[in-house]
C-alpha cells in the first residue's frame, strides 16, 4: 500500500511515519510538510509544500495513493478562533479534497482527540472546531476515520512541540505503565496509532469514529514482526 502522511515532524506524526517505514505491506510513503524530517529510507519521498489551504500545485503528485495520516495539529492555547479555525479546518479539508481528485478511492485518516465535540455545543472552542472538520470529512468520503485518542505516549527520543504538552508528557512518560494497567482504554501509543492506520486501510474498522481502545484493538491485530 501507498501512503501519504502530513505532519510527520509532530509526536503522533513521527509514530504513524516510524509504522509505515516498519510495515513491508507499506510501500511508498509520502511526507508532505514545510520542514524536512530528516530522515532517510529507500521508501521514504518528501514534498517540501508552504501553503496548506492550497494543493493545486502538487495535486497530480497524490494521485495513486490508498491512505492518508493527517496527523497535523496545534494547540489551541492563546489562539484566536478564526486563526484556529485555519489549521485545524482548512488544512485537513484542503488536504483531504486535493488527495479524493487525485486517489478518489483513499481512506484519510484525521487525528482529533477526546472530547471533539460534532454538535457544536460545546464550550471549548477546540472541541467544536475539530468536530465540525470531524462531520465535514465523514460527509466528504466513505473512508474517513476519525481518530480521537486520549494519553498518547511518542515514540522514545521524541517530544511534542507545544511546550506545555511537551512537559506533560515528561511528567506523565514514568507513569505510563501504571496508566496502561488501570485504565487501559485511555492509553495509547504514536506507534500503536501508525499501526491502527496501516490496519485500517488494509481491512476496515468497526467504526469511523474510534476512541482509544478502538486504536488499541486494531494496533494489536497488526503486530510487527519480530
Amino acid at each position: 500500500m501507498r501512503i501519504i502522511v502530513f505532519g510527520a515532524t509532530g509526536m503522533v506524526g513521527q509514530g504513524a511515519l516510524d509504522a509505515c517505514l516498519r510495515d513491508d505491506a507499506v510501500t511508498d510513503v509520502l511526507v508532505i510538510g514545510r520542514t524536512s524530517t530528516g530522515r532517510t529510507h529507500p521508501k521514504l519521498h518528501e514534498i517540501h509544500h508552504e501553503d496548506f489551504t492550497d494543493f493545486t500545485a502538487i495535486q497530480e503528485q497524490l494521485a495513486g495513493y490508498d491512505g492518508c495520516f493527517y496527523c497535523l495539529g496545534v494547540s489551541a492555547a492563546g489562539m484566536s478562533e478564526a486563526d484556529y479555525r485555519v489549521v485545524s479546518y482548512d488544512f485537513p479539508l484542503a488536504a483531504a479534497r486535493a488527495l479524493l481528485a487525485a486517489s478518489p478511492g483513499a481512506a484519510f485518516f484525521y487525528v482529533s482527540g477526546i472530547g471533539t465535540d460534532g454538535s457544536g455545543k460545546s464550550r471549548m472552542m477546540w472541541a467544536r472546531v475539530k468536530g465540525e472538520t470531524e462531520n465535514t470529512l465523514l460527509e466528504l468520503t466513505p473512508r474517513a476515520y476519525m481518530f480521537r485518542p486520549a494519553f498518547i505516549l511518542p515514540l522514545p527520543g521524541t517530544t511534542a512541540k507545544t511546550k506545555w504538552y511537551a512537559l506533560f508528557y515528561r511528567v506523565m512518560a514514568p507513569l505510563y505503565p501504571l496508566l496502561r494497567r488501570i485504565a487501559p482504554r485511555y492509553v495509547t501509543s504514536s506507534a500503536q496509532l501508525g499501526r491502527s492506520m496501516i490496519q485500517t486501510v488494509h481491512a476496515g474498522a468497526p467504526r469511523r469514529v474510534l476512541a482509544t481502545a478502538d486504536i488499541n484493538d486494531l494496533a494489536a491485530s497488526r503486530l510487527p514482526k519480530p
